[in-house]
């Protein structure tokens, strides 16, 4: 990508609706800047990184050109163009002569787990900080940059970390301190960092649908002893750190209140404004979805959803049975599936599916296909009675 401008402050605004915010910093949600060395070595440490974890995480990097030369814009953008786009085979370029502000870079790097910088250019959310000698005025001038450093690297015939960054990290004995070359150590930190910043999981029943078809609230259907929407709630609670019933605003008040509610803010889209609505509550958080009528469900379905997620992709679905289509209401969805999902909206697409096959999705062959049999119709439910009967007994 290549722009004449880059990052610029978003310009201040007034009034704003109440909106929690996904938490992220100038590119990524995990984004680490390397500042003080040479930028060779900078390129050289992220190639590494990026070697190593490319197999499990999505990874990108982000530098500056050094060309200080004044010259022509490339291809069709010296001609006045704003944008260029070159197959080049084994990648793809996207050459932009407008600027860029920092809604854009978040835009471009949604996709990616992991974002390497080069500090010497451009500050991160956390920081790396290699200690080497002949750039130490370099690194001393970026101390304003060092506001989350969490790990420290010693260069080559370097034998302390320099005074004014102890003086300006508080605590820099608690971090990690290698020397540049223990790679395996280096790797082994990032590796523990992603781990632990794989996003918590809440649960989502939807229950808001009209049921025009079944002619009566499937949500309130009783087929283990209790309504299955909260039946369903209650066996998302064994995986999930929060549980939520989706609903209609008007169905708030006759939900048991000991169950919460999240109601539909996206309204008329039926289960896709559900997911945006759970998105928009908690942007933070990936969201295992069921719908409400899927009383052939069982734990054991679940937990192989469970083991085989995958958080690098925008959702974990299971194939159904029918056309090897993914299924979008049993599917563990993202946080990075919120800005996907929305601009696949904004193009006039409101099919959870759609977005599924047209995405980075991790799929999955259901052990019981069973498990995922929806309750439409009153012919439906008498099909599934029988088949929980028949199990009940054989059990």
């Amino acid at each position: 990508m290549i722009s004449k401008e880059h990052n610029q402050p978003a310009g201040r605004h007034g009034k704003h609706a109440s909106l929690v915010r996904p938490i992220t910093g100038n590119f990524g949600r995990n984004e680490w800047a390397i500042v003080g060395a040479p930028c060779i070595n900078i390129k050289l440490l992220a190639n590494d990184i990026i070697s190593a974890l490319s197999l499990t995480y999505k990874c990108a990097y982000s530098d500056a050109s050094h060309n200080d030369e004044i010259i022509l814009p490339p291809g069709r953008l010296a001609s006045g163009a704003v944008l260029e786009y070159t197959d080049q085979q084994n990648y793809h370029q996207f050459n932009y002569s407008t600027g860029l502000k920092p809604i854009h870079f978040k835009q471009q790097f949604a996709d990616a787990d992991l974002v390497l910088v080069n500090g010497n250019h451009q500050p991160a959310k956390a920081q790396v900080v290699i200690i080497y000698n002949n750039k130490s005025a370099s690194l001393q001038k970026r101390l304003a940059q060092l506001t989350n450093v969490e790990l420290i690297l010693l260069a080559d015939n370097v034998d302390d970390v320099f005074d004014f960054i102890k003086e300006a990290i508080p605590g820099w004995q608690q971090l990690p301190i290698y020397r540049l070359d223990e790679t395996d150590k280096i790797i082994a930190f990032f590796e523990t960092k992603m781990q632990q910043a794989t996003p918590k999981l809440n649960g989502l029943v939807l229950a808001g649908g009209q049921s025009t078809r079944m002619g009566h609230d499937k949500g309130a259907l009783n087929w283990y002893g209790k309504e299955q929407r909260y039946y369903m709630a209650d066996m998302l609670k064994e995986y999930c750190d929060e549980v939520f019933i989706s609903c209609r605003a008007v169905q708030q008040q006759e939900i048991d209140s000991t169950y919460r509610t999240l109601a539909d803010t996206f309204t008329g889209l039926g289960p896709y404004g559900a997911i945006l609505s759970a998105f928009r509550e908690n942007p933070n958080s990936a969201w295992l979805v069921v719908a409400c009528d899927m009383p052939l469900l069982d734990a054991n379905t679940l937990q192989n959803l469970l083991d085989n997620r995958d958080p690098s992709s925008i959702a974990t679905a299971f194939e159904n049975g029918y056309d090897g289509l993914p299924e979008p209401l049993i599917t563990i969805w993202e946080p990075k599936s919120y800005p996907v999902l929305l601009a696949f909206l904004a193009q006039g697409y409101s099919c959870p599916r759609k977005v599924l096959i047209n995405s980075y999705t991790k799929s999955l062959k259901a052990v019981d296909a069973d498990a995922l049999s929806n309750v439409n119709t009153p012919e439906d439910f008498e099909k599934i009675k029988r088949q929980i009967h028949q199990k009940i007994a054989s059990a």
